[in-house]
């Protein structure tokens, strides 16, 4: 089994109206710098999202949503913040927002997988 780890999370939030600080959690974003390991995952329940906002432009959620991942992965496809070093990425991500979407507060952890606790965090946090 690997070494423990520490890495830094925050989960992603849906708020479709940000004067009213309601939301919905779709998705996490994980960082493990002992493991240049940074990545996104999302998983939009769209029933919640219009049980919480009926005029949601949902497709326009989808697409933002799925612009996390390729910002993690970084590279000349993820434009300008995709030429940033994985640290600079995750803190650009994870910095107070007031759009749609935003993360959760920065938190800590020691896991032996990256990969496995990020699975972990999407089924306690964002999986009904």
């Amino acid at each position: 089994m690997p070494a423990r780890c520490s890495f830094d999370y925050a989960i992603i939030r849906v708020v479709p109206r940000v004067e009213r600080e309601e939301f919905i959690n779709a998705g996490a974003i994980l960082y493990c710098l002992s493991r240049r390991f940074l990545e996104a995952r999302v998983e939009l329940d769209e029933r919640r999202l219009l049980a919480l906002a009926p005029d949601a432009d949902v497709e326009l959620v989808k697409s933002h949503l799925e612009a996390l991942p390729l910002l993690c992965a970084g590279g000349k496809g993820a434009g300008p913040i995709g030429q940033l070093s994985q640290k600079e990425r995750f803190h650009w991500l994870v910095a107070p927002k007031s759009t749609i979407l935003q993360t959760g507060p920065v938190h800590s952890g020691l896991c032996h997988e990256p990969e496995s606790a990020l699975e972990h965090l999407l089924r306690t946090m964002v999986r009904r």
